[in-house]
């Protein structure tokens, strides 16, 4: 069989991807939530829901957006499961948000878990 410089190249490539040790978590979920939180406004909103419940009346006010701009950032933080929403049961215009403390435990343990160093044994 004949091997050009092209499928030596592949062929090494595929070793070295062999070689790579599995993530210590689940990192499509860790990249999604990142990149949720990465959008400035929405991590402004989700550290002001840090602090515990707000409605949209006090969100309003703290964050000095647009209504519709801040209805967007909430429903991709609600969308990512990052922010859990309840509208008040005597009056439905006032709707309450507040963080998904069981997803902020999962993000807090899996980027935990993905920046704890880990040492190679490989070559050793």
């Amino acid at each position: 069989m004949m091997y050009n410089s092209m499928s030596i190249e592949l062929f090494q490539k595929e070793i070295a991807m062999s070689e790579v040790i599995s993530p210590p978590t689940n990192l499509k979920r860790l990249a999604e939530q990142l990149k949720v939180l990465a959008e400035p406004n929405r991590l402004l909103i989700f550290n002001l829901l840090m602090e515990g419940v707000q409605c949209n009346c006090e969100l309003g006010d703290a964050l000095q957006m647009a209504p519709n701009l801040i209805s967007h950032h909430l429903s991709v933080l609600r969308q990512s499961g990052l922010v859990d929403v309840e509208r008040d049961s005597i009056d439905a215009r006032w709707v309450y948000y507040t963080i998904n403390h069981a997803a902020l435990d999962e993000l807090n343990t899996a980027f935990g878990v993905f920046l704890t160093r880990r040492e190679s044994t490989r070559g050793a």
